[in-house]
């Protein structure tokens, strides 16, 4: 009577999600690479520090387990709560941004103020307020989609609110991430059908600030002239990038063996985390840069190229969510690199899921599950399409069951 078998077939057969899985290989093939070399590089500092051996290992295992558990739950949340929730989202970005201001409440470590006390332990904020601003913008793409795509009116409101992000971080400071943040908006709204002339002419304005925020400082205008002639200060401004390239060109193609490294021991400040690819250089040679740029190759390249599959078939705020968190982490990989190399200066972002970092290691995994849930939803998409396309030629073809009778067997019979 109320006919469930049929119900329960439909269900059985119709659309279903699946996460990209190379896109979760090359993930897990980042986060193993970050556990096997923060083991081999934070050795000799935690025990330079009296901490015991393993100190930083066990700290960076508890995070990378609950920024699993945290990446498991966003994994099985539909995108559209977090579309619906977007303001609410951004409103506590701006909180978070503010509340590291707050006496006692927010920490000044090494002169900057970016973290919060949560007396077990400490939290960076903008690593949430990065996938919130990603969550922002895709949401803002999909609802202003003919603003953005036609007027220059339409790219104020996304820019501002990242203008001023960008001014709460520089207050902090923390020069790395707000351009970070800056470069990762623009980004998204181009991709988002913006005429690159209007982001020329919005961009204009920007300069100076950024020109301001780069050379305000004494300390931010010795990194823009060190880097290019490190070796003129070896032991004074150029000492990290100096350090960095010995230990990369130490490792030659197959590097010197893992937990051989010698620049770890107490030559490279911030080996666990900043520096770590200037160990794995070492320690792994050539053939450990090609394999972690290999993978996050694999991760960058299979998000942008979902999330462009996204957009053409309307999953929209999935796509542009994936386009977002992939190039949040294809600038810091970036960044993180190009300073191991010197082609950057010196900039405290780390290198997405494989440095050291508690609130990094946590909100870059809640990150990449939002990342896995885009392409979920998105092969869901895929998959309903081709099963529209299917039953659409099954009602378009003649009857196979329909018996064709010729004439001469007619006249036959």
């Amino acid at each position: 009577m109320f006919d469930f078998d049929n119900t329960q077939a439909k269900r059985r057969e119709g659309p279903r999600g699946r996460f990209d899985m190379l896109l979760l290989i090359g993930l897990i093939g980042l986060a193993s690479v970050g556990v096997v070399m923060v083991t081999s590089s934070s050795i000799a500092v935690a025990d330079s520090q009296h901490l015991g051996q393993f100190y930083f290992l066990k700290k960076h295992l508890i995070f990378l387990s609950l920024g699993m558990l945290a990446a498991g739950m966003v994994m099985r949340t539909e995108l559209k709560l977090f579309e619906k929730y977007a303001f609410p989202l951004l409103a506590l970005a701006f909180v978070l941004l503010l509340a590291v201001f707050v006496p006692h409440f927010g920490m000044r470590i090494n002169g900057a103020r970016r973290w919060l006390n949560l007396l077990v332990t400490t939290f960076q904020p903008v690593e949430a307020v990065k996938l919130i601003l990603v969550i922002y913008i895709a949401s803002y793409l999909v609802r202003h989609r003919e603003s953005v795509e036609t007027r220059f009116m339409g790219l104020i409101k996304p820019i501002a609110v990242a203008g001023i992000i960008v001014l709460l971080l520089l207050a902090q400071p923390d020069f790395g991430s707000a351009t970070l943040v800056i470069a990762v908006s623009i980004a998204m709204v181009w991709l988002g059908g913006a005429r690159p002339v209007f982001l020329f002419l919005m961009g204009l304005p920007l300069m100076p600030l950024l020109y301001v925020a780069a050379t305000g400082e004494s300390y931010r205008m010795k990194r823009l002239t060190t880097f290019m002639h490190p070796w003129d200060h070896p032991f004074d401004d150029g000492f990290q990038l100096t350090q960095s390239l010995m230990a990369i060109g130490r490792g030659e193609w197959t590097g010197v063996g893992l937990g051989s490294s010698v620049l770890k021991l107490s030559y490279l400040p911030e080996a666990h985390t900043d520096f770590i690819f200037a160990v794995i250089g070492e320690e792994l040679g050539m053939a450990g840069v090609v394999l972690v740029m290999g993978l996050f190759a694999i991760v960058v390249g299979r998000g942008l190229y979902l999330g462009l599959k996204g957009v053409e078939i309307g999953q929209r705020f999935a796509g542009y969510v994936a386009f977002g968190i992939s190039l949040m982490i294809a600038m810091q990989a970036i960044v993180s690199v190009g300073v191991n190399l010197g082609a950057l200066p010196t900039k405290g972002l780390t290198l997405p899921l494989i440095s050291y970092g508690g609130s990094s290691m946590a909100l870059t995994c809640a990150m990449a599950g939002v990342l896995l849930r885009a392409t979920f939803e998105i092969n869901r998409a895929l998959d309903a399409r081709e099963v529209r396309n299917r039953m659409s030629l099954a009602a378009s073809a003649p009857d196979a069951n329909v018996a064709v009778i010729h004439p001469g067997e007619a006249m036959a019979a």
